[in-house]
């Protein structure tokens, strides 16, 4: 075949087919399916729920599969204060999540202990479990939450297919 001929089938054919490599189709997918499971425990988890509602539509970003067991999930949102007693229980729960995973910290609560600074709470569940991006507000809004995902997104696509030791 000629290099004329190659490049003639080359144009016709261009639109019809998708090319790509199995690692950044990988990457599409965990990207676009992140599936959430709810750590909430405060007022945080009020505005977390508001997010599903139909004026902010967490779907639209591929987060609407909220999974009620860590073993189903690969995100994990902390909502609001973090108490010592329940800091095992959160790493437990971390634990049982599969590779890949991330955290979301929402609110200054999850994210630096906010207006609990005693014995009682955890300052920041950074000292439990790595978090990937952090929602600072008290509580933030909808809006806010959306924007900390399409950030997660972006990591995803950054990280590629790696996986992440913990």
């Amino acid at each position: 075949m000629s290099e004329e001929e190659l490049d003639r089938l080359t144009r016709e054919l261009e639109g019809n087919f998708l090319t790509t490599t199995a690692e950044r189709m990988l990457t599409w997918a965990r990207r676009s399916s992140i599936w959430p499971v709810q750590f909430g425990l405060a007022c945080c988890a009020i505005e977390m729920m508001a997010t599903a509602a139909s004026k902010h539509d967490i779907a639209r970003f591929g987060a609407e599969a909220m999974r009620a067991s860590p073993r189903q999930a690969d995100l994990m949102i902390v909502a609001g204060r973090v108490s010592q007693k329940m800091a095992p229980v959160l790493r437990h729960i971390y634990d049982q999540m599969l590779e890949p995973k991330w955290v979301i910290a929402m609110g200054d609560c999850a994210a630096c202990g906010g207006v609990y600074n005693n014995y009682a709470h955890v300052q920041g569940v950074d000292k439990i479990v790595p978090v990937d991006v952090y929602v600072v507000g008290c509580p933030p809004r909808p809006e806010a939450l959306l924007h900390g995902l399409i950030k997660l997104q972006e990591k995803i696509e950054r990280e590629g297919a790696r996986r992440r030791a913990t």
